[in-house]
């Protein structure tokens, strides 16, 4: 095994995010989305598939529950936890409507969906952005280097600079923890 080319790996793709002006002002943009979506009376919604729904509801949960310190929830929600509801869309309609049908029931104009995919290219948080748009949300994309389609349909797009998915999904973590340490700071501060 070879731990520290692995470890090196995940270094230089987040001191890519360190050294992208872009990536860093697409990061603060999403928090200030946040704090203000917040301040309305909204909610945000995360959805992911695999290793990014984890990742969807660690950051969901994050900003229920709290981060550094104890303050009042903030409405935050992983889309994929009700695994009733998601089987029986994906029998009933298709696996790419999961996310979509959800959205079109919940969303109101000023939340946010967070959709979160290596490739970009994820189907079904697709219909979900096109669903999220369509009602008055804003969409925000955490994927990696290209970006894949989701760049057509994202209001934001923060696009990791890595093709690999293990370094995506650390740095997607990575930055999903700044926007909670900023949304609670700004919302409670101490």
């Amino acid at each position: 095994m070879e731990i520290n080319r692995i470890i090196e790996e995940s270094i230089a793709v987040k001191q890519g995010i360190i050294e992208s002006e872009d990536l860093k002002n697409k990061i603060e943009e999403v928090t200030t989305q946040m704090v203000e979506c917040y301040k309305n009376g909204g909610t945000v919604y995360f959805c992911g598939n695999g290793g990014s729904a984890a990742d969807a509801q660690h950051i969901a949960a994050e900003l229920s529950g709290r981060f550094y310190y104890d303050r009042p929830p903030l409405a935050a929600e992983a889309l994929h936890v009700n695994t009733s509801y998601l089987t029986a869309v994906a029998n009933d309609y298709s696996y790419d409507e999961i996310y979509a049908r959800y959205i079109r029931g919940v969303i109101k104009k000023g939340d946010i969906l967070v959709g979160i995919s290596t490739s970009g290219n994820s189907k079904n948080i697709i219909k979900a952005f096109v669903a999220a748009n369509g009602r008055g949300g804003k969409t925000v994309a955490l994927t990696g280097a290209s970006g894949g389609k989701m760049i057509d349909t994202a209001g934001i797009t923060i696009n990791v600079p890595s093709s690999d998915t293990p370094r995506i999904q650390e740095s997607h973590i990575l930055i999903g923890h700044i926007i909670c340490q900023y949304v609670e700071s700004e919302m409670f501060p101490r």
